[in-house]
């Protein structure tokens, strides 16, 4: 049987993205982890790692980092801290949802009460059935919990499935090839500079994610002896670019076992139906810009 095109999967990730990713934004996520007791004025961090980590129970910051991949221990640590004295991962699961809840409602209003959104439900729900845990630790700790009630919160939980499902297996293909968390960040921003400049900016990665000057110069050195980013820059070379494009394909690949099993015609149709509520997250401003 010939196998479906693994460029199926990018598709699918680029267009049902913006409704779980939204949750990342929405001024609504630090309002609820703030009434759960967690300073997420005075530690924004704290706004993102406890909960996004939740889902796999009152795990170590060690775990979270190993999971989460790209972000520097000091960074993971600083958002993870006091966050099991303070609440429990049950709290945060609810309380995420409730972001989710909020935020789809401002940003997607009347869209979500129509027969669109259960018949792109029924087809995420169905592009699950295929995914296995073995080797994914946040999609496993994802599909523990209970479904939610109402079918725009089914249709987030689904989403956020087949995400973290696609996180798991890019974490496994950035491993075969070599490459660790901040060398990942430091190659995105390099492909990113070959590209034209846009995306992700050196520094507003490198912030983000935790690390110092110092250990991203060090990564970039690094890269340079592996041939991988220009002698006397920080783009990615012909070989970089190679390793780079290596590494997504193989994500790809790892991703595409829902997307079979849905079929090349509910793949179609599943992006019809969620391309409205994409398109008005992203125009709504629900991933942080406009």
């Amino acid at each position: 049987m010939r196998r479906m095109d693994s460029s199926v999967s990018r598709k699918m990730w680029r267009t049902l993205e913006p409704v779980h990713a939204m949750v990342y934004f929405a001024p609504e996520h630090p309002e609820e982890y703030a009434a759960l007791g967690l300073d997420t004025a005075g530690n924004r961090a704290s706004a993102y790692f406890p909960a996004r980590a939740a889902a796999m129970g009152a795990v170590r910051p060690s775990v979270v980092q190993a999971t989460f991949f790209n972000f520097s221990a000091v960074a993971v640590q600083f958002g993870m801290a006091g966050a099991w004295g303070t609440t429990t991962p049950d709290a945060l699961v609810e309380a995420r949802l409730r972001v989710a809840d909020r935020a789809l409602r401002r940003l997607c209003g009347d869209l979500l009460d129509t027969p669109d959104v259960v018949e792109a439900l029924e087809l995420a729900r169905t592009a699950c059935e295929a995914c296995r845990p073995e080797g994914r630790p946040l999609y496993a700790g994802l599909a523990d919990l209970p479904w939610p009630t109402e079918p725009h919160l089914q249709l987030w939980h689904a989403v956020g499935l087949l995400r973290e499902y696609r996180g798991d297996g890019h974490v496994a293909a950035l491993l075969v090839s070599g490459v660790n968390g901040l060398e990942a960040a430091v190659m995105h921003v390099g492909q990113n500079l070959v590209e034209g400049g846009g995306g992700w900016s050196r520094e507003a990665l490198r912030k983000t994610r935790g690390y110092s000057t110092e250990e991203w110069d060090t990564a970039l050195a690094g890269l340079r002896g592996r041939g991988w980013v220009e002698p006397d820059g920080e783009g990615l070379t012909e070989e970089g670019r190679r390793v780079r494009q290596e590494v997504e394909d193989t994500t790809d690949r790892l991703a595409l076992p829902p997307w079979e099993h849905l079929g090349e015609d509910g793949c179609a149709r599943l992006r019809a139906l969620v391309r409205p509520l994409s398109t008005a997250i992203a125009e709504g401003g629900g991933l942080g810009i406009r």
